[in-house]
Formats: C-alpha cells, structure tokens, sequence
C-alpha cells in the first residue's frame, strides 16, 4: 500500500517533468504569460547560467518584465551576474553555531568555498562526505569551506553539522529560503557554492566532487 501510495505521489511530476529544451520552447511559445518566468527558473536550476537566463527574460514582453515576479527576476538575475567568475563577492555576515557573529572576510587570504546548503536537503547531505574529503586534502593548503545554512532550526542544523562531521566554519541567519546571503549570490536552488580566491574574487560556480578538487589541485600548487 505504501508503494502504492508513492508511486501514485510521484505520477504528477512524471508526467509533467520537462526537459530544459522544453522549458526553454514554451518559454519561447509564451512571451506574454507571467508564467513563463518561473519556467526560465526552472531553466536554471541548481546551474544558473546568467548569460542564458538574462537572454530569456529579455525575450519576454515588456508588461510581463515589469510585473512584481518581473522585477523579483531581475534582482535575481543581478545576484547571478554579481557573482559571475571575476566579480567581487558579495559580503557575508551571520552567526555561526556559537551565537557570534562570523564573516566571510574573516577568512580573506585563503581560498574560501562558500557552501549553500540544509540539514532537510537530501542532495545536500549526500554531497556532504565529499567535502569531507575534499577538505581534509586541502584544508592545510590555503583552503577553507563556509557553510551557509538554509536551515531555520538551530538543533536541526547543528545536529547535522555533528553527524555529517562537517569541521570547518558554519553560518546561518536560520531565514530558510530568505537567507540573506542566499539572495546576495543568487542562490534558489541547493547543494551550490562558490569558490572565491584569496582577494574575495569569484572563481568558479557549482564545482562539484572531482571537478572540485580538480580545480583547487590546480590553483593550490
């Protein structure tokens, strides 16, 4: 029965799963509907590409642009553009598992990967060991890992913290999906992070695994 139950829960987004052509087609087909917007979101999902992103929304009609989802979209759009390889990061400011407050700067002189997760993420916790791995290969070689936490209980977050054994730093204004620096870097869909150089210049979005430790092999010689 509970098979049953699961299967019948999964049917409706079966059937209406897309695939990001067509998401992109009916974006398209539909320049005067409000609701292509949020098509161009799920366009991006957890690998927003703002050059794509930007070239969609333009493509929308100009009343649909200046809706409130609209204007929601750009401040989006500008987040992913402020973010993009080369840019400055934006600041990061909250409080860490102790109460106190903990800043991004904090960590200038290293490279720094900003982690945007939750404890009640299942691909976050799946992606979690091999953070574990990545930083213990490089946590002596100028790197450091920032987790911003999309929780909004503390005990959640920090038993998951605990369990995971996630021993670098940990932030959160426990805002969930509001999280401040989540909006500042454009971020709607978790696992993502960010890879910010010594300087608190952006280097890379969404490096994952291998491609991840690829990367600091290569800039941490």
């Amino acid at each position: 029965m509970k098979k049953l139950l699961l299967l019948i829960a999964l049917i409706p987004s079966l059937l209406f799963s897309q695939t990001k052509e067509e998401l992109i087609a009916q974006v398209k087909a539909n320049p005067k509907d409000v609701n292509s917007i949020r098509l161009i979101q799920k366009v991006g999902g957890y690998y927003p590409d703002y050059q794509e992103l930007a070239g969609l929304f333009k493509q929308l009609d100009k009343k649909v642009r200046k809706t409130n989802d609209g204007k929601l979209f750009e401040r989006y759009l500008d987040a992913l553009k402020n973010t993009m390889p080369g840019k400055k990061s934006p600041s990061i400011t909250q409080l860490d598992l102790n109460g106190e407050p903990y800043a991004l700067s904090d960590l200038k002189g290293k490279y720094v990967l900003i982690d945007f997760w939750a404890s009640w993420c299942p691909p976050c916790r799946e992606e979690n060991p091999k953070l574990v791995k990545t930083y213990a290969e490089f946590k002596d070689k100028n790197f450091e890992i920032l987790g911003v936490s999309f929780d909004r209980e503390f005990d959640a977050w920090a038993k998951a913290v605990k369990d995971d054994n996630l021993t670098w730093k940990h932030v959160s204004d426990l805002q969930g999906w509001n999280n401040s620096a989540g909006q500042a870097y454009g971020v709607k869909a978790i696992p993502q992070n960010i890879l910010v150089d010594p300087e608190g210049k952006v280097v890379a979005r969404n490096l994952h695994g291998e491609d991840l430790n690829n990367k600091l092999r290569e800039i941490l010689k």
